[in-house]
């Protein structure tokens, strides 16, 4: 992978952080595009400090403009971008009767259209170039259903049905699409999610128990699922949905 250029949303903490050193070390210039412009500075310079090419980008992917400049300007400064990873997102953990609209728009508009926003902006390239990996963050909450995440297992459900419809309609253009779907893993995600919960230990402990290997993933093993997705040897792999979940899915 040392001549292509990955962008990573979500890219300055947690999984994506992974991601983007999983991609550096194969020899990936990498864009790490975050909201948190620090964390994505952060990540950033790192790569550089161990020899590699990396810049940062804020980047809201929410904000369809934004994530056009962004784009633009991770293309100015490293080349066209080869490598897609979808993962930024957002959730909160609520019975679905207590979710109100405005807590169902920023799901969706963050975890479902926010992987479309950027998908879109960056295939044009990829197809003109005749190669192309897109690979999105799911969750096994997509596959199998969550409690206290309903909305979030919907966009998650919808990223696994859409990549499949991208890996149909760019199957002749070089351009792959998979779905990497973790478990439940630690991230500065789940300690947001659940900070201040009278039982965040209950919450935690459910968690563990329904992974048959007993224990919570960790970012690395994710991050080295999505770097072999976006690697050249996975170039006869498209439209699927690989489980890194210690067993909590097995399908």
């Amino acid at each position: 992978m040392s001549d292509r250029v990955a962008l990573v949303t979500g890219g300055g903490q947690g999984i994506g952080r992974a991601v983007v050193d999983a991609l550096a070390s194969g020899g990936c210039a990498v864009a790490v595009a975050d909201i948190r412009a620090d964390t994505a500075r952060d990540a950033a310079a790192a790569v550089s400090a161990a020899g590699g090419r990396a810049i940062a980008l804020t980047m809201d992917v929410r904000d369809a403009a934004g994530v056009h400049a962004a784009v633009a300007e991770a293309t100015r400064v490293l080349g066209p971008v080869g490598v897609l990873v979808n993962n930024a997102g957002w959730d909160e953990l609520h019975p679905f009767l207590e979710t109100d609209e405005a807590f169902w728009e920023r799901v969706i508009d963050i975890n479902f259209k926010g992987c479309m926003r950027v998908t879109q902006a960056v295939l044009p390239a990829m197809i003109e170039n005749g190669f192309g990996r897109v690979v999105s963050i799911g969750s096994d909450a997509g596959r199998i259903g969550s409690s206290l995440e309903s909305v979030y297992s919907g966009t998650k459900g919808a990223i696994i049905a859409f990549t499949k419809t991208i890996a149909r309609e760019m199957a002749r253009t070089g351009v792959t699409a998979n779905v990497v779907c973790p478990g439940p893993t630690r991230t500065p995600l789940l300690d947001a999610i659940i900070d201040g919960r009278d039982d965040a230990e209950k919450v935690i402990g459910a968690m563990t128990r329904a992974v048959p290997m007993k224990r919570l993933g960790e970012p690395a093993e994710v991050a080295a699922a999505v770097a072999f997705l976006a690697s050249d040897q996975a170039g006869f792999i498209t439209g699927q949905t690989l489980s890194v979940s210690g067993g909590l899915t097995m399908a």
